[in-house]
């Protein structure tokens, strides 16, 4: 018998039975079709599957699923709100920090962290934060810029610099 996983998905409850060896990046991938959460390597060294797991960010290709269970998980489709993007998506448009946009999601999901913890990061501080997170196609001072401007961003919106709830 699989177990069943029961935990908040981008604000909606849902739950499944998975196999205990089951990924979490797999569930939130096949199993509920949240697939801006990306594979990029199964080892940890990528970032690309980063989520928020209880409000941390977390690479969720070394996450099994059962240790979900009963969390609040946040993924990248959970970002934006009424239709219009999250103000750190927003900058990572205007200021160019994509390309291929394949490790944007965890680029975005990291940035979101870094930002809770510190709302006015500097450059080194980014760098450092975004060390796990790996682009092949810029040369992360787009990403770098993005991220202070989403900063900025979301002081202004929220006045403290906090992801928005909504």
């Amino acid at each position: 018998m699989n177990p069943k996983v029961s935990m908040k998905l981008n604000g909606e409850a849902v739950s499944a039975e998975v196999d205990s060896r089951m990924l979490l990046v797999e569930l939130i991938r096949e199993t509920f079709s949240k697939t801006g959460t990306h594979v990029g390597c199964d080892t940890s060294q990528c970032g690309a599957c980063v989520v928020h797991v209880n409000g941390r960010s977390v690479k969720s290709c070394t996450m099994l699923a059962v240790q979900a269970d009963g969390a609040d998980v946040q993924t990248i489709e959970g970002v934006a709100s009424n239709g219009e993007l999250h103000p750190m998506q927003a900058a990572f448009r205007e200021y160019h920090g994509l390309q291929c946009g394949f490790c944007t999601p965890g680029m975005i999901m990291s940035a979101l962290d870094l930002v809770k913890h510190n709302p006015n990061p500097d450059d080194k501080e980014i760098r450092e934060w975004l060390e796990g997170n790996l682009c092949r196609c810029t040369g992360y001072q787009n990403i770098v810029l993005a991220v202070k401007a989403g900063a900025e961003a979301m002081q202004s919106v929220t006045g403290q610099g906090e992801a928005r709830d909504d």
